[in-house]
């Protein structure tokens, strides 16, 4: 049985609506459906036309981006094991490159084929759990330091496929967001399936305030204040199916071993000035476990963390623990990381 959850958002209203033209602000709103998730955004602008545009241009990313979508310039890479790149696919695929040297290999865009032996990737619940030997093969192709992109053109060894779908709504929630403060918003807040982007504060200068899922109920963890940063949480109850033996699998694939990562981490909730890299992280750090998603911590401080571990605790970077606001019956036992 496969099981879906989407993160709450406080105070977020998942309307269809438009605004008039106005001589001040006011707040706008547009849901769509893009990259397999709804999304959401809510503006406060002066032309009604900002918001009607976005649909194409989260469509047009995923045309270059998108895993399945025949002619896309990943889905031609993985079917040629070469292809020309257009500028965003090239821009981020390098990016993504970039990520999976800097975390030793937790995130691997080279993953896809062991995701989709799992069933991931099948839209008609054909989930299973595949044999060791088969694991084994697909390893073989599991290795992003092989995938070479320059001069605009990506190449693969045969065999290997890429998918980007750990950083695409990430990237997509930048590119939003630029295009937001281009057109002169100064506030608003992104929702791109559970991928928070944040642009500046609320019109009255106060921090949005975003709500995080306790990842074992429907009940929240409780509330960050953020202002012009990306809120992006990955978990195992995102996307999991049981098997006949009752044992929970859950998508987020260890690209070591071939299995779903198993490290002591039920939840991961990353804070940062950008998505991509947020997104990017989300996942890494899933994968790598408590100890090592800490180290990376310390030795990067360029962003924040929420960590759920599955024996109880619930433990925020220093920065992150003075934003967060914990519900009243918490579950865990919260514990600030130390800065040493």
């Amino acid at each position: 049985m496969l099981r879906w959850r989407i993160p709450l958002l406080f105070g977020l209203l998942l309307i269809l609506s438009g605004c008039g033209a106005a001589s001040r602000p006011e707040l706008c709103s547009t849901e769509f459906f893009a990259m397999d998730t709804v999304m959401s955004v809510r503006a406060y602008t002066t032309d009604d036309a900002v918001l009607s545009e976005l649909p194409a241009l989260v469509g047009a990313l995923e045309n270059e981006l998108s895993v399945t979508k025949e002619g896309s310039a990943v889905y031609t890479l993985n079917h040629n094991g070469h292809a020309a790149m257009t500028d965003d696919a090239a821009l981020l695929l390098s990016r993504a490159l970039a990520l999976c040297g800097e975390t030793g290999g937790a995130l691997d865009i080279s993953v896809y084929p062991v995701v989709r032996a799992w069933g991931f990737t099948s839209a008609d619940g054909s989930y299973r759990v595949p044999d060791a030997d088969e694991l084994a093969a697909l390893l073989q192709t599991v290795d992003h330091t092989r995938v070479v992109c320059e001069d605009g053109t990506a190449y693969l060894p045969e065999g290997m496929e890429i998918d980007l779908g750990a950083v695409a709504k990430g990237y997509a929630g930048d590119k939003v967001a630029a295009y937001l403060r281009e057109r002169g918003v100064t506030s608003a807040l992104l929702d791109l399936g559970g991928n928070i982007q944040t642009v500046g504060t609320k019109p009255d200068g106060a921090d949005w305030r975003v709500a995080v899922q306790d990842p074992n109920g429907d009940r929240l963890l409780g509330v960050l204040a953020v202002s012009d940063q990306a809120v992006i949480t990955s978990g195992g109850y995102e996307r999991y199916f049981t098997d006949e033996e009752g044992t929970l699998w859950w998508h987020i694939m260890d690209p070591r071993s071939g299995y779903p990562a198993q490290n002591g981490l039920i939840s991961v909730t990353v804070v940062g000035d950008e998505g991509l890299y947020c997104d990017a992280l989300s996942t890494a750090l899933f994968v790598m476990g408590t100890g090592d998603a800490v180290a990376f911590w310390r030795t990067h401080r360029d962003f924040d963390m929420l960590l759920v571990t599955e024996d109880g605790k619930l433990l925020l970077t220093s920065a992150l623990a003075e934003r967060f606001s914990p519900s009243e019956e918490l579950p865990y036992a919260l514990e600030v990381i130390d800065d040493a």
